[in-house]
C-alpha cells in the first residue's frame, strides 16, 4: 500500500519531521557562545570547572579549526595552516591562555572563547 498525506501515518511522520524542525530552529536561535567572564567563573565555582573549561577548550579549537576547513574550501583565504605541525587536544588549554596573556588589551570579558581561540590559532599556525 502506498503512503499518501491522508493516511494517519503520513501525517504522523509530517508532524514529527515539523516538530523537529521546530525544535532546531529554537536551539540554534538560543545557542550563545561562552564569554571569557562565564569560562572564569565555571573554572572557580564548580568543583571540576578546570576540567569542564580544558574540555570546552579542546571543542572550541576543534570547532574553529573545522569552520576554518570549511570556509577556506567554499574559497576564503587561509588564515591558519599547521603545514605538518602538531596539533593536539591538550594543547587548547596552553593556547587560549597564551592569546589572553599575549593580548591581554584587547581582550574584554565579554569576548566570546571562540574569538581568543582562532586568533591563538592564527597567530600560533599562521599562512605564509
Amino acid at each position: 500500500m502506498r503512503t499518501t498525506l491522508h493516511t494517519p501515518h503520513a501525517f504522523s511522520t509530517l508532524r514529527q519531521a515539523a516538530a523537529c524542525f521546530v525544535l532546531g530552529l529554537v536551539a540554534v536561535s538560543t545557542a550563545q557562545a561562552m564569554t571569557i567572564r562565564e569560562m572564569r567563573a565555571l573554572e572557580k565555582t564548580e568543583k571540576q570547572g578546570s576540567t569542564y573549561t580544558d574540555y570546552y577548550l579542546v571543542g572550541v579549537m576543534e570547532g574553529a579549526l573545522e569552520a576554518h576547513t570549511q570556509a577556506v574550501r567554499a574559497g576564503a583565504s587561509a588564515g591558519i595552516c599547521l603545514n605538518g605541525r602538531r596539533l593536539e587536544p591538550s594543547m587548547a588549554k596552553n593556547l587560549y591562555t597564551t592569546e589572553l596573556k599575549r593580548n591581554a588589551d584587547l581582550y574584554e570579558a565579554d569576548m566570546p572563547v571562540q574569538l581568543v581561540m582562532v586568533n591563538a590559532l592564527g597567530t600560533v599556525y599562521p599562512c605564509l
